[in-house]
């Protein structure tokens, strides 16, 4: 006799930082349609990984090829959308290289994912820890961040970069013919960047990264 399905909450951890979103569900058996698009991304996953070559470009390289190619323009530092991408990628440093300098706040433990309250309490925290790194000197880690945009009509694709850390990621929004417009220019921006042969060696965050554009 088959068992119930039971209610849960999923964490998922966000891209450009340690930000935590639960979402409320019954556990069920994934739909026919997403196993077929799972297994036809590993496909294409695995056919990117024999496409990829060593050639590199510097980050310095990369911008000037956006500017070139695709008006790339850079995002004023007093404007919010940087500020907070800067400190989501503070939080994401710190917690990587330099988690010793928050304290007890370093190790949140999780919640108990069936109880409201345990879930209240960690998010409480998660924010009490944002907004205690975000109060933070600068010079607690180097950075050298840039935010730019490239914009098509009302909708814009982002590029953050860090010249100290060697970061580079892209995020875009948009209607459906827009996202396509922005799933070819991240595609191709991350084919310039390029990877080297010791990325493609020790498959580092660099060559994981242009594998992923070349699959979607």
């Amino acid at each position: 006799m088959k068992g119930k399905s039971k209610s849960g909450v999923s964490i998922i951890g966000g891209a450009d930082g340690p930000t935590s979103i639960f979402i409320a569900g019954r556990a069920q058996k994934r739909p026919l349609k997403v196993r077929i698009r799972s297994i036809l991304y590993r496909f294409k996953r695995k056919i990117a990984e024999k496409k990829v070559v060593a050639g590199e470009h510097t980050l310095d390289e990369l911008v000037q090829y956006a500017k070139n190619s695709y008006n790339l323009i850079e995002t004023n530092s007093s404007e919010r959308k940087y500020i907070e991408q800067q400190n989501n990628l503070k939080e994401s440093l710190i917690l990587q290289h330099k988690p010793e300098i928050l304290g007890e706040m370093k190790d949140i433990p999780k919640p108990n994912i069936y109880n409201e309250k345990s879930i209240r309490e960690y998010l409480c925290k998660i924010e009490a820890r944002r907004e205690m790194i975000a109060e933070m000197p600068d010079n607690v880690i180097p950075m050298k961040f840039h935010l730019y945009e490239i914009r098509i009509g009302d909708d814009s694709l982002e590029m953050d970069i860090d010249y100290i850390w060697n970061i580079f990621a892209i995020s875009y929004s948009g209607n459906k013919k827009v996202m396509k417009q922005f799933q070819k220019i991240s595609k191709d921006l991350y084919i310039f960047y390029g990877v080297s042969e010791d990325d493609i060696k020790k498959k580092t965050e660099r060559y994981l990264s242009l594998v992923t554009a070349l699959s979607s």
